[in-house]
């Protein structure tokens, strides 16, 4: 990989380097910033390309919405074409493994609204920044589903019982709030300025420390690892599910969630 790699340009993500910070921004303002493949694939090429040339790696979204969650459009589109082979979760899982264990120090920069799979986003990476008017949710329970593969980073960035909470209560919570229950680590009304003061310590340190350090880190404890059969299973569980795919293309085709009348 070279230069070249570094000017490719994406479909769903925009990428630049400063010497060797990578900003790799979520970028699909006509879908929210939700996920589909392309995404996952393209984040996925970016991360390999920062093995070697990136120090840190800094992952944003709109000043609006910093990722809202699986596409519900494309989950929609595809329960209405007969595939004999289910969609696997596993792709994102492995990305989320990515950011936790890349050689690189990964910083989540949120502004805006983070839903479902933007919260594994921003729970795999080493340190979370954000704006204070962010808000952070999980709305998979309003559907008959289940943050399956989000969980497993969640807990163990803040706990089993806060992240229950969450996933429980659907509602959005506030930056402030977030930092509380440890998924933000600092959070500030101008978070440019707050990304700014990190990326200035962070760059003294050495790409080989930061290698050795994470590498070290991953081994104390492997619960990502182990949990990740579960949550794939969990995943392909609820998305496979009729009335949960009823209630998507509802919600696509209307606005309406499940419990709103016709």
């Amino acid at each position: 990989m070279g230069i070249l790699d570094k000017a490719k340009t994406y479909e769903t993500i925009k990428v630049r380097f400063e010497e060797d910070i990578c900003y790799l921004q979520i970028y699909r303002p006509e879908a929210n910033n939700t996920i589909n493949d392309r995404l996952i694939e393209e984040c996925a090429h970016v991360l390999n390309l920062c093995e070697d040339s990136a120090k840190i790696v800094v992952l944003e979204g709109l000043p609006e919405v910093f990722c809202f969650g699986a596409d519900f459009q494309g989950i929609q589109k595809n329960s209405e074409i007969e595939h004999k082979q289910k969609q696997s979760p596993e792709p994102l899982y492995d990305l989320w493994l990515q950011l936790v264990s890349g050689s690189y120090i990964t910083i989540a920069h949120v502004r805006g609204k983070v839903n479902a799979g933007g919260i594994g986003f921003v729970a795999a990476c080493d340190i979370v920044l954000a704006e204070e008017k962010a808000m952070f949710s999980l709305s998979e329970l309003l559907f008959g589903l289940m943050p399956a593969c989000v969980l497993p980073f969640l807990i163990r960035r803040m706990g089993f019982s806060k992240s229950h909470y969450m996933t429980l209560m659907t509602q959005p919570v506030s930056a402030n709030q977030a930092q509380i229950w440890g998924l933000v680590d600092a959070c500030e009304e101008n978070s440019e300025s707050l990304l700014r003061k990190h990326l200035l310590r962070l760059r003294r340190l050495s790409k080989t420390g930061v290698l050795r350090y994470k590498r070290y880190m991953n081994t104390l404890n492997n619960f990502l690892t182990a949990s990740k059969p579960k949550a794939l299973e969990a995943n392909l569980e609820v998305f496979s599910d009729l009335e949960n795919l009823e209630k998507i293309a509802r919600y696509v085709k209307t606005g309406k969630f499940p419990w709103e009348g016709e």
